[in-house]
């Protein structure tokens, strides 16, 4: 399963589980795109290249809303003591995810459908 198949179960999944629930999902997340494109996706994104891949805008009392960096199940993030992995992106990724949270959002990797299910059960 590709990341961007990730991204529309789990837009099934939210829209038959919770279709009050308002969200967003990042269409350029795992395409390739042309020069042009991506040139043009980087402006308009202010040249951040790690936003997360969905937004779920529900506020629960701790949290203004929900953003999940999404993976394939089998990807790392981690490593067995807990530290990132030392893939650039994956970093960046984080960082966006930790300025985020301090902005008062709940913001997390989510690695599969299975993690997905249980984030989302907490959080909303």
């Amino acid at each position: 399963m590709t990341e961007s198949d990730l991204q529309i179960q789990v837009a099934n999944y939210l829209r038959t589980q919770y279709p009050d629930i308002v969200f967003h999902s990042d269409f350029g997340s795992g395409i390739k795109l042309t020069m042009g494109q991506a040139v043009k996706q980087k402006r308009q994104n202010g040249s951040r290249r790690a936003w997360p891949d969905m937004f779920i805008a529900e506020p629960n009392g701790a949290y203004h809303g929900l953003f999940l960096e999404l993976k394939r199940d089998g990807v790392k993030v981690h490593k067995k003591n807990g530290e990132l992995v030392a893939d650039k992106h994956i970093r960046e990724q984080a960082e966006i995810l930790d300025l985020l949270q301090h902005k008062g959002y709940e913001a997390r990797f989510a690695i599969g459908f299975d993690e997905l299910l249980v984030l989302t059960k907490q959080s909303l």
